[in-house]
């Protein structure tokens, strides 16, 4: 696995977003986060075509700290099934790569 990750979900309101964030960055599963919003998907779902408000949220961690990251997004999600997807950061300042690890280092 990468060294560091950008993790991304959706939530159906703010709120619960905000909720997600705090709880991954307070364990120190993420360095910080991001939540963007509100965005318009357009996707298939339980095979049916749909089109929804979301709000999304992005996550920093490090390859070691994705797992528990991802068990957190998936336990307190809202939704059964929610999109939570990792992508490596193939390149970033040095100290700011250093913040993410210092940040998730338990």
């Amino acid at each position: 696995m990468t060294d560091y990750v950008q993790v991304s979900t959706a939530t159906p309101a703010r709120d619960q977003a905000v909720e997600l964030a705090k709880g991954a960055v307070q364990s120190r599963l993420a360095a910080g986060a991001q939540i963007i919003g509100p965005v318009t998907s357009v996707f298939w779902h339980l095979g049916e075509f749909g089109e929804g408000e979301e709000w999304r949220l992005l996550l920093t961690t490090t390859g070691d700290r994705y797992p528990d990251l991802e068990k957190h997004l998936l336990e307190n999600h809202p939704w059964d099934n929610p999109e939570v997807i990792g992508v490596p950061i193939e390149r970033g300042a040095a100290r700011c790569l250093e913040w993410i690890r210092n940040s998730v280092t338990p």
